[in-house]
């Protein structure tokens, strides 16, 4: 099994843990990255853009126009699509963008980013991080011993720790189960704690 570092918050090296090869020391497959996060923002869409069609265009149930004898062209209503105020014809009606990825192409492309990311020597094990009370600024000033700037923080949910880090820009805190491909890829530095570690390790080993 391989071995990383673990640090605590003054970026001290203090003992070392052993973790999975098949996630942390992973064949990196780069080509799965593609689909997956193309999955992932198409999931955050919303879907519900939508046009009327002349059947659903209020008004337009009498004819214009008599038939025949005007010298003007035949029409039947006026909301045809070629009328000002008409009908919409092929425009958007609420849809899914839903793909479906395998199961197991999320897990390789998960453990393939994870691998990268100590392979860049970009990710970091933290023994804990503590937050007794709601305070950015004593947020900001770990990130600072941490010397993180674009950072993800995968940390068990703390209510102070989420409510602290949310309006420090570059930054993220996750819990395990949120750990995203997208996110992962998109932040130049990933920390995670010991606890949040094993639970990440077990998920995506299983």
């Amino acid at each position: 099994m391989a071995t990383l570092d673990v640090y605590n918050v003054n970026r001290e090296k203090i003992s070392q843990v052993e973790v999975a090869d098949a996630v942390f020391a992973a064949d990196v497959k780069e080509h799965l990255f593609y689909d997956v996060i193309r999955m992932q923002l198409n999931r955050r869409r919303a879907g519900t853009a939508s046009t009327r069609t002349r059947s659903e265009v209020a008004g337009g149930g009498k004819k214009p126009w008599k038939q025949k004898g005007t010298g003007r062209a035949r029409s039947g209503t006026s909301r045809s699509p070629i009328w000002r105020g008409g009908g919409t014809v092929f425009g958007p009606k609420p849809r899914t963008y839903d793909i479906k990825v395998p199961k197991k192409v999320r897990r390789a492309a998960m453990c393939s980013a994870l691998t990268l990311k100590v392979r860049q020597e970009k990710l970091l094990v933290l023994d804990a991080i503590d937050m007794p009370a709601i305070k950015t600024a004593a947020f900001v000033a770990v990130l600072e011993k941490l010397k993180a700037g674009n950072a993800l923080i995968i940390a068990d949910a703390d209510h102070n720790l989420m409510l602290s880090s949310r309006n420090v820009p570059h930054v993220k805190v996750l819990p395990p189960e949120g750990l995203n491909l997208h996110d992962v890829l998109k932040y130049d530095e990933l920390f995670i704690t010991q606890t949040s570690l094993k639970s990440i390790e077990r998920s995506l080993a299983a």
